[in-house]
């Protein structure tokens, strides 16, 4: 005789709440270390390459744990973890700005010119301000007064982050192809791959079902309608 393991208990927001002090240091660290390289003397050759480049990739890994969070919470059965998103997607937001102000002031100099030159010349640059564009109006949206403000149309704005992620995908393995090196962006496109898939497949299962009778009728009161218009014509 086999006895099933007790469901797991739900976690509450205030238990959520402990942690996200944690998970706020743990999102700073690669802006901690870099500023320790840079009192050691340690960035390497090129400190505004590095530093340019360091940012993007921490800017796509939080992008990733943000999109990470519903798929997680739906799969363990904790519907708790949602209140995590809003933080990793900020700490996503935050390095990607660190990524454009390094491109703009290093390779650009601040010059309008040059950084619209460089937008239009260089694809992955196009596609980089491209994604961070609506990743800024995700960031500024995402306080509690902007969703009261829009309500159900909040939703509907923040599925804009499916686009964002392909883009910003995209634009790391247009970097990293220049380089002959993607075997990171192959991983972080079949992450996403599997992310994006799993909200599809959430949204298939979850879709209202139409009942054979329920299609009956609708036909039949279709054919109803045409009919007493037709009369009336």
């Amino acid at each position: 005789m086999t006895t099933s393991s007790p469901p797991l208990a739900l976690w509450t927001q205030r238990q959520i709440s402990r942690f996200k002090p944690l998970l706020f240091l743990v999102c700073l660290l690669p802006f901690i270390r870099w500023w320790i390289l840079g009192f050691q003397d340690a960035l390497g050759a090129n400190p505004a390459e590095y530093l340019t480049r360091s940012s993007g990739y921490w800017a796509l890994v939080g992008l990733m744990m943000a999109l990470a969070v519903t798929p997680l919470r739906r799969f363990i059965g904790q519907p708790a973890l949602v209140s995590l998103r809003r933080m990793l997607g900020l700490f996503a937001w935050f390095y990607a700005a660190l990524h454009v102000t390094g491109w703009a002031l290093w390779e650009a100099g601040f010059s309008p010119a040059l950084m619209l030159d460089d937008i239009v010349q260089r694809t992955f640059v196009t596609l980089g301000v491209i994604a961070f564009l609506p990743m800024t109006l995700l960031a500024i949206t995402s306080t509690r007064g902007w969703i009261r403000r829009l309500k159900q149309r909040w939703q509907q704005l923040h599925r804009v982050v499916y686009a964002v992620g392909i883009l910003v995908v995209w634009h790391f393995w247009l970097v990293r192809d220049g380089k002959n090196d993607t075997f990171e962006p192959w991983v972080f496109a079949a992450l996403l791959v599997v992310l994006l898939g799993a909200r599809l497949v959430h949204a298939l299962k979850t879709r209202p079902s139409v009942s054979p009778a329920s299609a009956h009728r609708a036909c039949h009161h279709t054919a109803v309608a045409g009919s007493a218009s037709e009369t009336r014509g």
